[in-house]
């Protein structure tokens, strides 16, 4: 007989978890709860702006060479377009999670909704990088407060026999949000421009506002009477400091920022901090930010880790990606976006499939297939990517990628966040999305520096090999050109009159025969160093596979909370 503990499984209850003292409150998520169909109208609802959110980590990508042109600006300032939204996406994410908590997830998430709609306006119609940059700064703290509130509607809107299939369509938006941004960026920028990108955000906004205010019930947990103002601070500080070092360190060469400030110390200063901030939260006898009583139990711990080498995966899969495609290809965006779409395809369809009996089977299995099935995919695409395969012959690989991604979400969610006391749904929700986010910025920096030195060492060895074609006199000039121009992705030349000087009489066939032995560098190079960067996420998302797979063992074929002794 259960004694009314929680199981660390996250399926139950169990005798061997810490006692705590629950406040003397009504936490009990079935009751006032909606009828089933108010439910999926809720969810549907909230679905809106949760797409919105997580197509903009992805879609600016695709438009960067079209900004670049018509903003007339430099490649660092488009850089912080992308980075600045993932930076005030991911910091208040722990933060917007309790605002939730406190004054209900409806009016938190509204809020966020009309910021995010209103700042893609603003983006939009920028004509100039900055104001764009202080927009997508906007953006990305609406998004942070609508994002915690979805997976705790999640909880309170459906009872625990229905929501893994709640959790499926969840995770097929999350899926295919996330990686749809090339698909659906190269659509709008090469048919209405690259402003689109933002101004479509603004029909979908308000439509899904008008949704949420119709049919997602005001629910009102009534937990956090009061903030953590030093915990909000360190957190705040100490994560934002080792997400900027991360993001931007690459960009700084992993040296100095700003006088005295290095790259180092900001990522040194930021773990110093978000320590600190573990001290206090075990220190302070008020309200926590964080209640560490989150990592007693072992499935969220687990799930938070396996969550992060997802976000790892998500971002960073794009960019080689991409950079193959449209690069060494030549295929427009647009092309680019069709070419990847089994990905996000297969992974909405398999998202809701799984969904539908993520509860009725071991999740671990589930979510450890998934993430299995997800590196398997990106290592069949790292092999099949040569300099001229058909674009067909990568829709294989594509679809077992979106397969396994989409077999993710709703196992990881079930066995973590959703099994969680009700009293901890909000920061267990806000924790488990600002791991991703964290997990995103690593993904990203890390395939950023991968792809550097790749390119470095790829571009020199291809310029020896393409060398031996020319004159001799030519030869050392071009590797040394070309070696130089590796150490920047936008100086690698590509034509003779950009590699080396030609002599003013140099015949038109010698001319081209050292273009095309530039073009050859440029192409084998860039190449091999997308196939090194895309084996990177499946590495990593090994580790998430293990962390599903050493899990709990759940009680019985059931992943639903065992009833508690009366």
């Amino acid at each position: 007989m259960s004694d009314g503990r929680h199981d660390t499984t996250g399926t139950g209850w169990r005798r061997d978890a810490p006692r705590r003292a629950e406040p003397a409150r009504d936490d009990k998520p079935s009751q006032q709860q909606p009828g089933l169909r108010q439910s999926w109208l809720a969810l549907t609802a909230l679905s809106f702006g949760f797409f919105m959110l997580l197509l903009d980590t992805t879609i600016v990508n695709i438009a960067i060479p079209a900004i670049l042109d018509k903003l007339q600006t430099s490649l660092e300032n488009i850089i912080w377009v992308n980075s600045v939204y993932l930076l005030t996406f991911a910091v208040p994410l722990l933060v917007t999670g309790r605002l939730g908590d406190r004054y209900g997830p409806k009016r938190v998430f509204v809020a966020g909704l009309v910021i995010f709609t209103v700042s893609s306006l603003a983006c939009g119609m920028a004509t100039a990088v900055e104001p764009l940059i202080i927009g997508r700064a906007i953006q990305g703290l609406g998004a942070a407060a609508m994002m915690p509130q979805t997976m705790a509607f999640v909880y309170h809107l459906f009872p625990p026999g229905r929501r893994g299939a709640a959790m499926g369509v969840w995770g097929a938006t999350a899926g295919v949000a996330t990686v749809s941004g090339p698909l659906l960026g190269g659509v709008l920028v090469d048919s209405l421009g690259w402003q689109w990108i933002f101004y479509v955000n603004v029909p979908i906004g308000v439509a899904g506002l008008a949704m949420v205010l119709r049919f997602v019930p005001d629910w009102q947990p009534g937990h956090s009477r009061r903030f953590d103002l030093p915990g909000i601070g360190l957190f705040t500080l100490g994560l934002a400091a080792l997400i900027f070092g991360l993001q931007e360190g690459e960009r700084y060469d992993w040296s100095t920022v700003a006088g005295p400030v290095t790259v180092w110390w900001l990522i040194g200063g930021g773990l110093a901090l978000l320590a600190l901030f573990v001290i206090w939260q075990r220190r302070s006898r008020r309200e926590p930010l964080l209640d560490l009583q989150l990592f007693t139990f072992r499935s969220f711990s687990q799930s938070i880790l396996a969550n992060a080498t997802l976000g790892f995966a998500l971002i960073g899969t794009v960019l080689p990606l991409m950079l193959y495609l449209q690069t060494v290809r030549g295929y427009s965006p647009l092309m680019a976006g069709v070419i990847s779409a089994p990905m996000p395809l297969a992974s909405g369809v398999t998202s809701a499939f799984v969904g539908r009996i993520a509860e009725r089977f071991d999740g671990r299995k589930l979510g450890g297939a998934g993430f299995l099935g997800y590196a398997c995919g990106l290592a069949m695409l790292a092999w099949t990517i040569r300099t001229d395969v058909e674009p067909l012959l990568l829709a294989p690989a594509l679809v077992l990628a979106g397969v396994g991604m989409g077999a993710i979400f709703a196992p990881l969610a079930t066995l973590g966040t959703l099994s969680l006391p009700p009293h901890l749904v909000g920061g267990g929700s806000g924790l488990f999305n600002t791991l991703r986010q964290v997990g995103a910025v690593i993904g990203s920096a890390s395939i950023g520096v991968l792809l550097q030195a790749r390119l470095s060492i790829e571009l020199t060895r291809q310029a020896e090999v393409q060398a031996s074609t020319l004159p001799p006199e030519f030869q050392q000039q071009f590797v040394d050109r070309i070696t130089a121009g590796a150490r920047h992705v936008g100086e690698v030349p590509v034509d003779a009159d950009d590699a080396f000087d030609l002599p003013a009489d140099t015949s038109p066939e010698l001319a081209e025969q050292f273009r095309e032995a530039a073009e050859a560098v440029f192409v084998h190079g860039f190449t091999s160093a997308a196939r090194a960067s895309i084996l990177l996420p499946a590495i990593v998302l090994l580790l998430g596979a293990l962390a599903c797979l050493l899990m709990p063992n759940p009680r019985g074929p059931s992943l639903r909370p065992a009833k508690r002794a009366s």
